[in-house]
């Protein structure tokens, strides 16, 4: 089962490398132009191109792409000359902080928040819960992200406006994060679990006098696990991939305003290199939540 999923996972990383070398010789953007400026002469620009290789067949170019991918090598980036794999290598520490505090923070809330309304479904909380979390799935992250800057930077004056260093540039950034994870996991938990409490197990959990809380966390919550494991490999994959709007809102060195910033610059190569990597995080996430399947649910192995 690995070494099938491993084969789908090179499969698939083969055809974003293929995509990704298309869409970039299609975009109407002059790589030369990017390095020597647009005042540049016709000479230098031919001979930028042809040191980038630029001039040689399509197909040589990718074998030439794929071949410094195996080697781990991404491209230099038009704007620094740097080396694409060490300019996102620095950049994934922050993004990986963000990320793994506000995953936290919200889907810990929402997990609790959830079974605990799943358990009173139909209650007044229930409804207020749901509806909460309706309104907060419209909003929109840099609204947020835009609004807590308003409050507690501006206003009140208790936190940084943004950037980087310290836990106080951390907190607004994050709690924006964590409030958007909340709400999702918080509805999503309670729609899994709501929908395990009819079942027959259950009421056969609580005709042996099992505790209210090990029916709902240990018997209603594992069987409701695989999709809410799904849905957290994929969101992880998702922000270690860079939150654009809110890095970008606060000014975040993660990989997301890398991202934004390579577009702008119309750096190919960092911007071929981000989408890369956030294709490899993705397949990466896929692999890691098939092989939980196994050990949450012994029917997944047999099967």
């Amino acid at each position: 089962m690995i070494a099938r999923r491993l084969l789908r996972a090179l499969t698939t990383l083969l055809g974003t490398t293929l995509i990704i070398f298309i869409l970039f010789r299609v975009v109407p953007a002059d790589p030369a132009v990017s390095i020597a400026g647009p005042k540049a002469d016709p000479e230098t620009l031919a001979a930028i191109r042809k040191d980038l290789g630029l001039d040689d067949p399509l197909p040589v170019q990718y074998g030439r792409y794929l071949a410094g991918l195996v080697r781990g090598d991404l491209g230099r980036s038009y704007m620094t000359g740097q080396r694409v794999a060490d300019v996102i290598a620095v950049r994934v520490p922050a993004t990986a902080l963000l990320a793994g505090v506000s995953l936290t923070l919200g889907f810990l809330a929402g997990l609790v928040v959830g079974i605990a309304t799943a358990a009173r479904r139909g209650s007044t909380i229930d409804v207020a819960v749901l509806l909460g979390t309706l309104v907060g799935l419209s909003l929109p992250t840099f609204w947020l992200g835009n609004l807590l800057i308003y409050e507690f930077s501006y206003r009140l004056k208790l936190l940084p406006l943004g950037g980087y260093g310290t836990v106080r540039h951390l907190v607004l950034p994050a709690a924006t994060l964590a409030i958007v994870e909340f709400f999702f996991y918080a509805r999503f938990v309670h729609t899994n679990v709501g929908g395990m409490l009819n079942s027959d197990y259950i009421r056969t959990a609580r005709a042996k006098g099992s505790p209210p809380a090990r029916v709902y966390f240990v018997h209603a919550l594992r069987n409701a696990l695989i999709p809410i494991v799904t849905l957290l490999g994929l969101d992880i994959a998702a922000l270690m991939s860079g939150v654009v709007l809110t890095e970008t809102v606060f000014n975040w060195p993660g990989l997301g305003r890398l991202a934004v910033q390579a577009v702008f610059d119309l750096d190919l190569p960092l911007v071929a290199g981000t989408v890369l990597f956030s294709a490899v995080l993705v397949l990466a996430a896929n692999l890691v939540v098939d092989l939980v399947y196994v050990v949450i649910d012994p029917r997944v192995r047999h099967g």
